[in-house]
């Protein structure tokens, strides 16, 4: 009997702190469930904010994104100016008749006994002119 009653005993003191463990349990899953999932949905919104518009986010892409298709096409135009450009000088290198006709066009150059004649720029019409 004597073993019975320090079974007992033994089993009194951790009555209350096992009731104490457990409700501080139940309280733990009552109040951190909800405030952790608050976190957990804050933290998630801040890494989609994040994403979409920080430094290097969704926002700051489709912005280099369309300059480098702008970009793109510009060097694509500059490089065919650049080819029409090289033929135009291959052939003022080597047909004589083109040579002539940048001379006579841009220089006004003219043959012996050729005479030119400059006709000055149209006049613009006025537009509030008085109709007939």
């Amino acid at each position: 009997m004597p073993e019975v009653t320090a079974q007992a005993t033994a089993a009194t003191p951790d009555a209350p702190p096992l009731r104490k463990r457990v409700l501080v349990l139940n309280w733990t899953r009552r109040v951190w469930r909800p405030v952790g999932t608050a976190i957990a949905v804050i933290l998630a919104l801040l890494v989609t904010w994040h994403v979409i518009y920080g430094k290097h986010g969704l926002s700051t892409w489709l912005q280099m994104r369309n300059q480098d298709r702008e970009l793109r096409k510009q060097i694509q135009d500059l490089q065919q100016e650049n080819s029409q450009l090289r033929d135009r000088i291959q052939h003022l290198k080597s047909d004589p008749d083109a040579i002539e006709h940048e001379a006579r066009e841009k220089l006004h150059y003219a043959r012996p006994g050729e005479v030119i004649y400059s006709l000055p720029a149209a006049p613009q019409s006025p537009q509030n002119a008085p109709g007939k």
